[in-house]
């Protein structure tokens, strides 16, 4: 039990920018003001966005190499009653980023966690894709291993959104499209920045295009469904049809179908309303 009077320190974990200093808001701005510290991937990386907005707030390192000796300081700090901002160097922490163990070191200890919005790459890229956005999977960083690639991703009927280096971009592409080269997919490269890109097309188009141009920059690559889960999308769909073209009516009919098939019953309704139903 915390003694009468004591001062209550927190953890405050605030999303910064993946590329444009504006995207930043302004409880994020408040907490890295108000707190005692900021721990963050490169002090000299969060010092910019820091600068940009007059906080002198001192920085303290936090990454892969020393994540577990920073998170029981941190959790000492926060015991006696300090504000703690965690970020890292883009987007939300945790989010492939350091600040897990943090995180739950603070939790073992039964100190209070304060998680703010803000910038992610993962959601920018999923809506700007134009790919379905009702299932989607996260990945991370896709694995280098050819086996291992194919079983993430192969007959998913989500969408996967996954981080690549834009060295390995084309190649894993081509991978993708020598099984299913129709399966639509998006190339998010350097969102909110200058260069930003968005190219949409199939693995086997978009493949093409960056084997004759080598992406630069941070990429984020969204994939639809996979053949066989468009091939039972496909089924639904038709079966749905029949349905409503006898006299049903869509929502539930789409729910029935839904639950014989296993297909959203979301996503079904919506690509019976694109077909004109």
């Amino acid at each position: 039990m915390t003694p009468a009077g004591a001062a209550v320190g927190r953890l405050l974990v605030c999303p910064t920018p993946i590329g444009n200093l504006e995207d930043v808001t302004l409880r994020v701005l408040a907490g890295l003001r108000d707190a005692d510290v900021v721990a963050c991937e490169d002090t000299r990386h969060t010092r910019v966005l820091l600068d940009r907005h007059g906080i002198r707030t001192p920085l303290l390192s936090l990454h892969e190499h020393n994540e577990r000796a920073r998170a029981a300081e941190l959790v000492r700090r926060i015991g006696s009653g300090e504000l703690v901002a965690l970020v890292s160097d883009a987007g939300t922490p945790l989010v492939s980023d350091p600040g897990f163990a943090v995180i739950r070191a603070c939790l073992a200890e039964g100190l209070a966690v304060d998680v703010l919005p803000g910038p992610t790459a993962v959601v920018t890229a999923l809506v700007a894709s134009g790919l379905p956005a009702e299932r989607w999977r996260f990945v991370g960083f896709l694995p280098r291993r050819r086996g291992e690639l194919r079983e993430l991703v192969s007959d998913s009927a989500d969408t996967l959104i996954a981080f690549e280096s834009p060295r390995r971009l084309a190649a894993t592409l081509a991978l993708l499209a020598e099984r299913d080269p129709g399966r639509a997919a998006a190339v998010c490269r350097e969102l909110t920045k200058l260069h930003e890109e968005v190219r949409r097309g199939t693995v086997a188009e978009l493949a093409e295009h960056y084997r004759a141009n080598p992406a630069r920059g941070e990429v984020v690559l969204v994939l639809g469904a996979a053949a066989a889960a468009r091939a039972q999308l496909s089924q639904a769909l038709a079966a749905l049809q029949e349905i409503v073209a006898a006299g049903a009516r869509a929502r539930p009919a789409a729910g029935a179908v839904a639950g014989l098939t296993g297909v959203a019953a979301n996503e079904l309704y919506r690509e019976l309303m694109r077909a004109g139903q």
